[in-house]
């Protein structure tokens, strides 16, 4: 890994610093600050931080949020004040916006291994909506703090000694027990984006241990209790099954859908599709947003998660083989999905494929990585370091079994310019599975669009010797 020459000053950050100098300054009056003094401040703040503390990878992402919120404001600010001064405030915001994707990418050290992103105005755009993303998330978790805090720290020791005396570490397959087929389910019928669906409910079952801590809590999650299953088939003649597993803040059809092109893998590949919603996501979440308390809140209850997540995706092809005449079945995930498409793979030896997709597999260091010094600080104090909350997460990640599938069905893609999951990631993974990665120049939402990616996906199922019509 190649670090990138440390600077004392950012030149790029007089673009942020004028953009919101003009925001604020432009005019006069209450109408005027209104509209003007949320993205003026986030600019002008997030311009001075990257000027004087150019490094920090919180500030990337704040200033991609104001820039995108700066670019939206551009219809009320023409309306309150004139074309001129909305021409002037959307050219600050969306510059500020591309300069937080190409600051962002050029300070992102090299890994060996990895194909170098290119740096044009195009990259700058892909990364800077990386970036705006990676701003919300970061700025709208929930960070424990005070006494959530010191529970959580006190927990961890307490937890990581129940894993080590249940043999969680030792013996994971027997930690994660393999889930019947559910008995009892019930379909409902639906249609979006033309295309007809069904969605499948029934139990999940998941029952953690409760000599775990916080596994009672875990259990109370009531809307968490029920799987939800989105599948589309073809009639006549038995078809392959994909397995698609979306990624964090997601589980919504319009989004996994967008996805997950049912136009793509359905209509043009003529694939069966089997799309589980993950754990606390879309009709399953249990807080505002999608994907609450999946990986925010308490640290520790991504033990669960990824526990009852395992479950519920070997539940739901328990239940397609049960249904179905000894079916076919790929995996595809995206993100999140990538690691536990990669999970799953220690699990289910039978699968003809697995894809793991802009995969994210080292918890510790991504949340390690954006938390706030301070919590970091006294986490460590606490003796809840990086370290040990990865030893902590060893019982649910994808690199402690050896993979169940042959070589040559593991495929790995990753973008060149992702700033949600870095290239050390998908190398991660490439060295524990032994396969190349295949890189597309491209950020982490750009995936959807990005040829290289389809036509990894494409290859994956004509090497299972998958029809395709």
């Amino acid at each position: 890994m190649e670090y990138p020459k440390p600077k004392q000053w950012e030149m790029l950050s007089w673009v942020p610093i004028v953009a919101g100098l003009y925001w604020l300054l432009a005019h006069t009056g209450g109408s005027w600050l209104l509209w003007a003094l949320l993205p003026g401040s986030m600019l002008l703040a997030t311009g001075v931080a990257l000027l004087l503390m150019p490094g920090d990878l919180r500030i990337y992402g704040l200033m991609a949020m104001a820039g995108v919120l700066g670019a939206l404001l551009t219809i009320p600010v023409w309306i309150v004040a004139d074309m001129g001064t909305a021409f002037f405030t959307m050219l600050g915001s969306v510059g500020s916006f591309m300069v937080a994707g190409r600051v962002g990418l050029m300070r992102e050290p090299l890994y060996l291994g990895a194909s170098p992103p290119e740096f044009s105005t195009r990259m700058d755009v892909k990364v800077g909506f990386d970036e705006f993303v990676l701003g919300y998330f970061v700025s709208a978790a929930r960070v424990p703090s005070g006494d959530l805090a010191a529970r959580m720290c006190d927990e961890a020791l307490k937890l990581e000694d129940a894993l080590r005396a249940r043999g969680a570490f030792d013996d994971p397959v027997a930690f994660h027990p393999a889930p019947p087929a559910p008995e009892e389910t019930y379909v409902e019928k639906s249609r979006l984006y033309g295309f007809d669906y069904e969605v499948l409910r029934f139990d999940s079952d998941f029952t953690p241990d409760t000599a775990l801590p916080g596994a009672t809590r875990w259990k109370g999650l009531r809307r968490n209790q029920e799987c939800h299953v989105r599948i589309l088939r073809h009639p006549g003649k038995p078809r392959p099954w994909l397995l698609c597993v979306h990624g964090y803040r997601m589980g919504a059809a319009w989004m996994d859908f967008g996805l997950f092109s049912p136009a793509w893998l359905h209509r043009r590949l003529g694939v069966n599709i089997i799309q589980p919603v993950l754990p606390l996501h879309g009709p399953r979440s249990v807080g505002m947003r999608s994907g609450d308390l999946f990986l925010d809140g308490d640290l520790l209850d991504l033990v669960f998660a990824e526990s009852q997540t395992l479950w519920d995706l070997r539940r739901c092809i328990a239940w397609l083989r049960a249904n179905e005449e000894n079916p076919r079945i790929g995996a595809l995930g995206y993100s999140l999905g990538g690691y536990n498409t990669a999970l799953l793979t220690g699990y289910e030896g039978d699968l003809d494929f697995a894809v793991a997709g802009i995969p994210v597999i080292d918890f510790a260091q991504v949340l390690w990585r954006v938390l706030p010094p301070a919590h970091l600080h006294y986490f460590a104090q606490r003796g809840l370091d990086e370290a040990r909350y990865r030893n902590i997460l060893r019982p649910v990640s994808p690199l402690t079994l050896p993979s169940a599938l042959p070589q040559e069905r593991r495929h790995i893609f990753a973008a060149t310019g992702d700033r949600l999951v870095s290239p050390a990631h998908p190398l991660l993974l490439a060295r524990h599975w032994n396969v190349p990665v295949n890189w597309y120049q491209g950020s982490h939402l750009s995936v959807r669009h990005e040829h290289d990616a389809r036509e990894v996906v494409r290859m994956a199922m004509l090497g299972a010797g998958w029809p395709q019509d």
